[in-house]
């Protein structure tokens, strides 16, 4: 049976479980009244309350360790710069903790005792990131600058006896150093020195305070899970990454259980088990979780039982709570699929294409009921953002819908993208950025030569730097599609990293090339530069107030295209930033691109 998009956009999600102090008690996001909102259950199967009612998007919300209490995030029109709450555990009292609207604060979690939470915030100084530690009872400016940063600098949790805390800062997304602050003295303890583009993802703190375990990538091409010493520096591996990278680690300070992920594919392997030795795990029962993709650990007292988020292809978000001991696991929250048969989601095949220099590219090929050789279907080819992000088999409303109307559906994870290796992840490095747009090309290619799909009817698709890919496709191959649609996407990387926001311009300068060096190579490969290639009919979607890929950004192509003759169509959301999350904003841009891909496609 077909339902229009407004349907399959009701489709809910909930995910980013915290386990309150009792442990009896969950809260987690979800998007029911068209925008995330925090909401808490109190068992499997009991029924959930809504606890905030903001017209905005709320980010994250963190309960106490030791009170009926919680921290959310919001931001306001989607502009990212995220401000504090408290909020007691039945909803009805909420105090705002920070006073900087024009700021980013960034959290870095509860200490032990409840009394204080750490974050980091860019407030004295747009462009680098400061910490700061604040008691949970003082607001505005009543917070502790404890370090002055020069970066881009994370909290990743307190010490067992709450004097010290893990800092993070990122060069890249490929590129990071782990210290440790002391909170007194702001000594700060540089854990990591190394000479090139090495990963210390996901840091936590050993039982006993004297060691950290974390994700790296420090001589080899994928993650491994190792623990690095406080006192000699070394780092020793727990378990080895091999073919696929351990991508994440949640481990209790107090017990010493853990649960880690691999990420094989883009499917999540997971193992849970609790340490036997600085360096060895005793395995416990694995979880039973539906789809492919799972993650965000949330520990229950005494690390008796966690909560964490699953989905899949044809799963909608969930959140699920595992006894640690047993691996028993049961369902929290029933996120409503507005009335669609989950029978009627399809699994994708996972493919991989030969590109153009014999590299393996890997994607996800979806094709809705029906297609064959006799009835051929035009296929949505999904590009990613990031560029180091990574397609993964999670659900996808849009993508069901159509599926739905008869669309084919193919995700490739080109070269630069996440998961496969940091030697993948180069690939597309700054002066080899088109190499990346010519692995779609040997998709267009690959997907032509199959029997069920319509090689006339291919349409490109993608956000943010998805959306300078479908731009680039278009440009370099512009007889091979139908139509693109651009969602917040980079028109011209010269005006992207002039405008982009202060802080994050040296990380995105990592990947994409620095205004003082690659200026005119970025300029040159830039769609805005050659857009009189353009032919096919485009539609841009962006947000007013994007922080990331400033609006200006749409306005240039939209401009450019229109002047070569192109069919274009704008819009353009005042209280959106990067990307869509209001829901009436997601129905109306999205009604408009099926109409759009209908009459061209």
């Amino acid at each position: 049976m077909p339902y229009d998009i407004e349907r399959y956009l009701n489709v809910r999600s909930a995910y980013g479980a915290s386990f309150g102090p009792e442990g009896e008690r969950v809260s987690f996001l979800m998007d029911t009244t068209g925008t995330p909102q925090v909401w808490s259950v109190d068992g499997a199967g009991e029924w959930p309350h809504q606890r905030t009612f903001e017209d905005e998007r709320v980010g994250f919300a963190s309960w106490s360790p030791e009170r009926d209490e919680l921290v959310y995030g919001m931001d306001q029109g989607g502009n990212e710069r995220m401000q504090f709450f408290r909020l007691s555990g039945d909803g009805s009292e909420e105090v705002a903790l920070t006073a900087h609207p024009d700021a980013k604060h960034r959290w870095g979690g509860w200490s032990h005792d409840g009394e204080r939470f750490a974050f980091a915030s860019n407030r004295r100084d747009e462009r680098v990131f400061d910490i700061y530690v604040q008691g949970r009872d003082e607001t505005g400016n009543d917070a502790t600058l404890v370090h002055e940063g020069d970066g881009w600098l994370s909290v990743g949790g307190w010490s067992p006896d709450d004097d010290r805390l893990i800092v993070s800062q990122a060069y890249s997304n490929y590129d990071q150093d782990l210290y440790v602050l002391d909170i007194e003295s702001g000594e700060l303890d540089h854990l990591t020195p190394h000479d090139g583009n090495v990963r210390y993802t996901s840091a936590s703190w050993g039982p006993d305070g004297d060691a950290l375990y974390c994700c790296t990538d420090e001589d080899s091409d994928t993650l491994s899970l190792a623990r690095l010493d406080l006192d000699t520096g070394d780092l020793e591996t727990v378990v080895d990454g091999g073919d696929w990278s351990i991508d994440g680690v949640a481990l209790d300070d107090e017990t010493g259980r853990l649960v880690y992920s691999r990420n094989v594919d883009g499917y999540t392997e997971l193992t849970v088990g609790e340490l036997a030795g600085e360096t060895d795990i005793e395995e416990l029962p694995s979880p039973d979780l539906p789809g492919g993709v799972a993650g965000g650990v949330s520990w229950g007292p005494d690390a008796e039982k966690f909560a964490l988020t699953a989905t899949g292809a044809a799963v909608n978000t969930n959140v699920y709570v595992v006894e640690t001991e047993t691996g028993e696991t049961e369902r929290w929250t029933y996120a409503a699929t507005a009335g669609i048969p989950e029978s009627s989601f399809r699994e994708p095949e996972l493919v991989h294409v030969e590109s153009f220099d014999g590299l393996d590219v890997p994607g996800f090929l979806t094709l809705p009921d029906g297609a064959s050789a006799d009835d051929p279907v035009p296929v949505i080819v999904s590009i990613h953002g990031g560029p180091e992000a990574q397609r993964r088999p999670s659900f996808n409303p849009v993508k069901q819908y159509y599926l739905n109307r008869g669309y084919g559906y193919f995700e490739p994870n080109v070269r630069g993208s996440a998961g496969y290796g940091k030697a993948y992840s180069h690939l597309d490095d700054v002066r080899n950025r088109m190499d990346s747009v010519a692995d779609i090309d040997a998709c267009v290619d690959w997907l032509a030569a199959h029997d069920a799909v319509d090689a006339d009817r291919l349409v490109a698709m993608g956000g943010s730097y998805g959306g300078f890919m479908v731009l680039a496709s278009l440009v370099e191959s512009p007889e091979r599609w139908a139509a693109g649609v651009d969602i917040v996407g980079i028109a011209n990387f010269v005006t992207f990293l002039e405008n982009t926001g202060e802080w994050r311009r040296e990380l995105r300068e990592a990947e994409y090339g620095s205004l003082e060096d690659d200026r005119e190579f970025l300029q040159s490969i830039s769609p805005t530069a050659n857009v009189e290639a353009i032919r096919s009919p485009l539609f841009v979607i962006h947000g007013e107030n994007d922080p990331r890929v400033p609006v200006g950004e749409a306005h240039q192509i939209v401009e450019g295209a229109r002047e070569q003759g192109v069919t274009v169509r704008e819009l353009v959301f005042e209280d959106e930033g990067h990307g869509l999350t209001k829901l009436e904003n997601r129905v109306e841009a999205h009604t408009a691109v099926a109409e759009f891909l209908a009459e061209h496609v």
